[in-house]
Formats: C-alpha cells, sequence, structure tokens
C-alpha cells in the first residue's frame, strides 16, 4: 500500500532543497563556535565526508575539547518520575528533599520509573507550595495507567515523612550543601515544564515551547490536538516529541526571520506566494545533521525476521504519518507548509536516530548519599538514624540520572573513527544537558577530532554492518589494518 502524504508532491522542489547537503558555511559555524565553550576548534571541509571538526591549537590527554549546547533535546518521559530538571537546560531543580520525596510520593501513587508505558506527565497532588515560583507544580496529574510493583528490597516509608519531604516540611542533615535552583513555571501555565530560572523558561518558550504547550497561553492550534499528539508519542516512541520540537524551533524562528526583515517598513503586503528563501534560512541549523528517512536507517529490530523487513518498515512510516497528521493539527503553519510533509518528518526523525547523543545528568541525590557515607564515623551514626530509612526506601535505583535524547550540531559535525581521538565524557563539574568531548589522546593542531558512533571494540565486520547505517563504509586506520 502506497503512503501519500499530499504536500510531499506539491511542495517536492522546495522538500529538495530542504534537504539538499548543506556547503561548507564557515561563517554560520564561527558565530556558533562563538556562543560555545571551544576555542581551539573549527569546522572545515573534508575530501570525503563533507565537513569535519579540526584542532586549532593542541590538544593533551583529557583536555576539554568541545562543550556544545543542544539544538534541541527532551527527557525520555518515563524519566521523569525519578527526576525533576530544568525543560531547557536539563539541571537539577528543587532540592534535594523534593527530589527524594516526589519519587517515593509518586511510587506510592503507583506510578513506575521502570513501567514501560509512558508517563504523560508528573504527578503532584499536594496542597502545600514547593518553592518560590512554582504554585502551580502541585496541581499536575497522572495520565496513563502505569502500575508499579514494589522492589523487594525497598522498605516503605510513612506517607507522612514521604509528605513531609515532599512538601519541604523536613530537612535532610546536611542537604543545603547540594542545593540546586529554586522552580520556575512554565509562562504558558502548562503542568508538564518547569524550569531553574526564567532566561531558561523565556529561551525554551521562545524558541520552542511556546507552540508545544498545554497551558492557556500556548500557541499552537489546538491544545486539544496537541495533546493527543504528544499521548501518541508517549504511548510509542518520545522520538517524535523531539522531531516536534525541530519543527516548532524552525516555524517560530521563521516568524522572526520575516518580523526582521519588515522591521520599520511598516504593514506589509502579504503576497499570495510564500517566500521559501526565508524558510530555508530559518532551516539553516538543522540542515547541518545528516539525515535519513528514519524507515529506512532505524535498525532492524532482533525479533524481526529478515523476510519481514519491508512490512516492518512500512509499518514504521505508517506510524511516522500518524505522527505527522496529529502534529498538523496542533501546530500547522501555512508559511512553513514543507516541514509537515512526511519526508521532511522521516528525515528529521532519521536525523535523531542517526546523530543523537544520549542526554544524561547525573544525579545530585548519588553525591548526596555519598558524602553521608563519607562522613566521619562520630556523625555518620546520628546521621544514619535519618537517612538510612530514606535510602532503604529509594532502594538501588537512588541515583537514577536524568535521560533523554538530544541533538547537537556541532558534536554531530564529528566524524567517525574506529580509533578516535576524543569521546563524549561528562566529568564531575557537568551538571547539565550540553554534550562534552574530551581527549582522548593528544591532538595536534590541524588534526581532524573524531569519535566512535558505535563500539569501536566490536570486529571489523560488525561495525561495518553498524556504520552501513550511517551510510558510508569506515576506512579509518583501525579499519585499513583489519581487511
Amino acid at each position: 500500500m502506497e503512503i501519500i502524504c499530499p504536500i510531499d508532491a506539491q511542495y517536492s522542489d522546495q522538500i529538495a532543497a530542504l534537504l539538499k547537503p548543506p556547503p561548507p558555511l564557515e561563517k554560520y559555524f564561527e558565530e556558533l563556535l562563538a556562543t560555545r565553550q571551544c576555542d581551539g576548534i573549527k569546522v572545515k571541509p573534508t575530501p570525503r565526508y563533507g565537513k569535519g571538526v579540526y584542532a586549532e591549537t593542541d590538544f593533551k590527554e583529557e583536555d576539554l575539547v568541545l562543550k556544545d549546547q543542544m539544538l534541541a533535546g527532551a527527557q525520555h518521559p518515563s524519566n521523569k518520575v525519578d527526576c525533576l530538571v530544568c525543560s531547557y537546560c536539563f539541571c537539577f531543580v528543587g532540592s534535594i528533599e523534593l527530589q527524594i520525596g516526589r519519587k517515593l510520593y509518586l511510587e506510592q501513587l503507583g506510578v513506575s520509573p521502570i513501567d514501560e508505558c509512558h508517563m504523560q506527565k508528573d504527578c503532584y497532588n499536594s496542597d502545600s507550595s514547593v518553592g518560590e515560583d512554582d504554585s502551580d507544580v502541585e496541581d499536575q496529574q497522572v495520565s496513563g495507567e502505569c502500575a508499579s510493583s514494589p522492589s523487594k528490597d525497598k522498605i516503605s516509608l510513612p506517607k507522612d515523612v514521604v509528605e513531609s519531604l515532599f512538601n519541604g516540611e523536613m530537612r535532610l542533615p546536611y542537604s543545603e550543601k547540594f542545593s540546586m535552583p529554586p522552580i520556575v513555571s512554565c509562562p504558558g501555565g502548562c503542568k508538564e515544564n518547569y524550569y531553574c530560572s526564567k532566561s531558561c523558561a523565556e529561551a525554551d518558550w521562545e524558541s520552542f515551547h511556546s507552540l508545544l504547550c498545554t497551558g492557556e497561553g500556548s500557541k499552537s492550534l489546538s491544545t486539544k490536538a496537541l495533546q493527543k499528539f504528544i499521548e501518541h508519542a508517549n504511548d510509542t516512541n518520545d522520538i517524535f516529541l523531539l522531531a516536534a520540537k525541530v519543527i516548532s524551533f524552525t516555524i517560530l524562528r521563521h516568524k522572526n526571520l520575516k518580523e526582521s526583515r519588515h522591521e520599520g517598513k511598516g504593514k506589509q503586503v502579504i503576497s499570495e506566494s510564500i517566500d521559501f528563501s526565508l524558510l530555508g534560512e530559518a532551516w539553516k541549523p538543522v540542515s547541518m545533521g545528516y539525515k535519513r528517512r528514519w524507515w529506512d536507517c532505524i535498525a532492524l529490530p532482533a525479533d524481526v525476521d529478515g523476510s519481514d523487513e519491508a512490512s516492518f518498515r512500512m509499518q514504521i512510516k505508517e506510524l511516522a504519518l500518524t505522527s505527522l497528521q496529529l502534529l498538523k493539527e496542533a501546530i500547522f503553519d501555512e508559511e512553513c507548509q514543507p516541514l509537515f510533509s512526511l519526508e521532511i518528518y522521516g528525515n528529521i526523525i532519521g536525523m535523531f536516530e542517526l546523530n543523537n547523543l544520549d542526554l544524561v545528568v547525573e544525579s545530585p541525590v548519588e553525591d548526596y548519599f555519598l558524602y553521608i557515607d563519607d562522613l566521619p564515623l562520630s556523625e555518620k551514626g546520628e546521621v544514619e538514624q535519618t537517612t538510612k530509612p530514606i535510602l532503604d526506601a529509594l532502594g538501588d535505583d537512588y541515583s537514577i540520572c536524568c535521560q533523554g535524547t538530544a541533538f547537537f550540531p556541532l558534536q554531530s559535525c564529528m566524524n567517525h573513527s574506529c580509533r578516535p581521538n576524543a569521546k563524549a565524557f561528562k566529568r564531575e563539574e557537568d551538571r547539565d544537558g550540553q554534550a562534552t568531548i574530551i581527549a582522548l589522546q593528544p591532538i595536534a593542531k590541524g588534526e581532524e577530532i573524531t569519535i566512535s558512533y558505535i563500539d569501536e571494540d566490536l570486529p571489523f565486520e560488525e561495525r561495518q554492518a553498524l556504520l552501513a547505517d550511517y551510510g558510508f563504509r569506515c576506512g579509518c586506520s583501525k579499519c585499513l589494518e583489519e581487511t
């Protein structure tokens, strides 16, 4: 059965232009580098792969090569049970007591952090405010039918103790040493996004969230349609949420570019034709990522027989179309119609499939309990009378980190090698959602900086098979030695 999306046929030329690999845009990357912590690198053309990242200075082993802010990222919905983080920079917010109390409170309500069904919203039903800027955080509702099955190694805390932690009425010893930013609510009034500062809230609103907010202040066409899209993504694949962020980002960027172009000119006569050059400019940051259609590049699951591959890929394509139709009802923009083609949507999702780094931010709760464990014995015994029952209630998964998926524009320019000279690695001080790239060995000025897209310790044939999904056959020094 052929799957048809009318926009694909209507705007085929514009879609092809958007998906055309961009030429090396040195000025764009120079501007991007200026906003990042990366003084010693440059993006330049490469003979084989289009573009790559090169050292502009010498790096020593374990030197910081790059801290890259994501273009778009999202916390996994199921991870929201365990971690309350800023929806823009993904640092932990609130307090040690809130992080612990919230997790235990949700578990007592029957929401499981390891349940396979997705939680659409966080759950709060407290009568007390948690922080100065979060007067509505307690009004969130549970959706879905997640059910928890308590771990055998967990010992339940009394409900009043959990609520005291959750409401900020109970203070844990030494928790002040692990302070976090207070919670700031969504400007649009939704009960899904929270922030570490007003600047993060405003940045997210202006870049993505104003079109994807389900609150009263949302700029979407229909918050009801938007909620259906979110529910579908949570029930099927949360990668759709990232695709929606990219489309929202491009629409809002297009709007800002158009306003800047017309600034000071008074009311403009709206032309019947759409200026697609402006859409191309708005799309430019997204154009940097390597793309293939999702249904073409997604790896065949182990439980799908090779003879069923065509059927599997057709099902994936149908799933993407359903998601796109739901999103179109929620945020469609007449002047950005090509963004709502199945071809563009599939390539955006494929970009995340092939270019993403895991979004990981370590939990300060782990640091807190490690600090308690390292206290002198003279203090430790008394303190553990309070903290040990809480640790027992949390169980082995007390230190779950924030987890999600993100696209990093500069990191995505780094080419693969099975013998890489750099790697993605979070240091102790890296407590937000930025990608951190560290030198694995000395890197000389002028040398290309490479990372590994796969497990480089796999046998040669397995590595080549995995890299085929990225559209190339590796010819690094290690592969040449093994051929």
